[in-house]
């Protein structure tokens, strides 16, 4: 049976900022009360380098792996729980709507070598899309008319 060595791929720049939006994540974003301060949490995203539109509603528990490879379009609503794992870019359009639970995952390992290096591919979700709870959409996807 072969040993997998998994091989670290991430530049020290790129852990320095993954851990410094994590703990901005706990103390800022996610503790905010989910009725109110939707701006407060769009801004912490923005300052984090995600381009996100007008009108946008992100719940407080949604998860960000990494706002940098994160755009959204006008009036999208992010639901509770939704775990958006952004090791590459994700497109959300306008008008978009996703649901409780969903995953979004542009991230994993290529099983073909013991060595299981990084594979990434970019996730687009067009305008007027609507990504219904519990939904998991992989690598590569593109959701909607393209």
């Amino acid at each position: 049976m072969p040993r997998f060595s998994y091989v670290k791929e991430f530049t020290f720049k790129m852990i320095i900022l993954r851990f410094i939006w994590e703990i901005t994540y706990f103390f800022l974003f996610r503790i905010t009360p989910r009725w109110c301060l939707n701006n407060w949490r769009v801004f912490l995203l923005v300052i984090f380098g995600a381009k996100i539109g007008k009108n946008c509603k992100i719940s407080p528990n949604c998860k960000v792996w990494a706002p940098w490879n994160l755009q959204i379009g006008n009036k999208t609503a992010i639901a509770s729980n939704v775990d958006i794992y952004s090791m590459d870019k994700i497109i959300i359009g306008n008008n978009v709507t996703i649901s409780q639970y969903a995953f979004i995952c542009t991230g994993s390992h290529d099983t073909r070598t013991t060595k299981l290096p990084l594979k990434t591919k970019k996730i687009e979700i067009s305008d007027y899309a609507w990504v219904c709870a519990k939904s998991i959409i992989l690598p590569g996807c593109k959701i909607g008319k393209y």
